[in-house]
């Protein structure tokens, strides 16, 4: 199916392809719109923190693009695509959405939560650089092996369950002041469910789109697939944070984002590394520019995250955007 949507878009003009893009964007902030409003309203019915609904439901919906590209490339034998994929929309989701959703409106900060997702965030990170290292292969060059994989997907289902914990507990320590009408259940889940549809299958059309749009006008193959699968990968990570964010539900972003990144790694690499036998080969140039840039912007999101101010600023959103910026450039630069 995929093949055949490639095919049709590269039989497109440049016109056509633009039109496509704008449709699919719009569709896309559709889905983000429809995506949020369930994802509040249930958190509100469940009495939910949304931050906590923001980094499992919401946060899996939008990592699924990750997912489906990484795993697809690991198939076809394509390490640096997969593995790429995932460091790369880590740094994304990080540094270009959580810069651009400070920049447009409010990201509070609670705490606690932050204390408990941050935390796994950047372990998360710091576990993906050690089991690359080169120590834990015969071959002398890092690999990510197929029992890594499978330890990942477990990882993740604990986190799940840790994650459903903490919702519990806040749901019996919180008492929400909002309250609206509880439409049907089945109703709220549907939308949720198509809201999350469309968002994948936007991003699934948008991003071959984007591509050969951009090999039309001359763009670098190698440039595109550096930045550009990352980026088009996690623009429902940046659609939903920016619409929450102006919808006036910055904590969903913020736990969306949190969420993304554990999951990119988890997940993401998780499930490609488990559908090879000979696992993921890391390229040499991911030690000294993919993983520093990723682990050096979770730990400066973590610091800003836990400043006294309870709140994300503009100035800290800036700084984040500024790495993620420092980090295209010299993708485009030096690799």
């Amino acid at each position: 199916m995929e093949t055949l949507l490639v095919d049709f878009l590269h039989t497109l003009s440049p016109l056509f392809l633009f039109l496509i893009i704008a449709v699919t964007l719009f569709t896309l902030s559709k889905g983000a719109d429809i995506l949020v409003d369930e994802a509040v309203s249930l958190s509100v019915r469940w009495g939910i923190p949304k931050m906590i609904i923001g980094a499992t439901i919401v946060s899996l919906g939008t990592t699924l693009p990750e997912a489906t590209v990484s795993v697809l490339a690991a198939i076809e034998g394509n390490p640096d695509l997969a593995l790429g994929n995932a460091v790369g929309s880590v740094i994304a989701d990080t540094g270009l959405i959580i810069g651009l959703a400070a920049l447009v409106g409010t990201l509070p900060v609670v705490i606690e939560k932050i204390n408990k997702q941050g935390r796994i965030q950047l372990m998360a990170g710091i576990l993906l650089v050690v089991v690359s290292l080169p120590i834990f292969s015969k071959t002398g060059t890092g690999v990510i092996h197929q029992w890594v994989g499978f330890l990942f997907l477990g990882l993740l289902v604990v986190y799940m369950v840790m994650t459903i914990r903490w919702a519990r507990q806040s749901n019996n320590q919180e008492i929400f002041e909002m309250e609206e009408e509880k439409s049907n259940l089945f109703i709220q889940i549907m939308k949720l469910i198509i809201g999350i549809t469309l968002v994948i299958l936007s991003s699934k059309v948008l991003i071959p789109s984007v591509e050969i749009t951009a090999i039309r006008i001359g763009i670098p193959q190698s440039v595109i697939a550096a930045t550009l699968v990352a980026f088009g990968t996690s623009l429902p990570e940046l659609v939903t944070a920016i619409t929450a964010v102006r919808k006036g539900h910055g904590e969903l972003a913020v736990g969306n984002i949190i969420g993304a990144d554990i999951l990119n790694v988890l997940f993401v690499v998780g499930s490609a590394a488990a559908v090879t036998s000979s696992g993921l080969a890391v390229p040499v140039d991911f030690y000294w520019l993919q993983f520093p840039a990723m682990l050096l912007i979770l730990v400066i999101f973590r610091i800003v995250a836990k400043n006294k101010r309870d709140v994300i600023t503009k100035k800290e959103g800036l700084l984040l955007l500024g790495i993620y910026v420092i980090y295209i450039v010299l993708n485009y630069v030096v690799v």
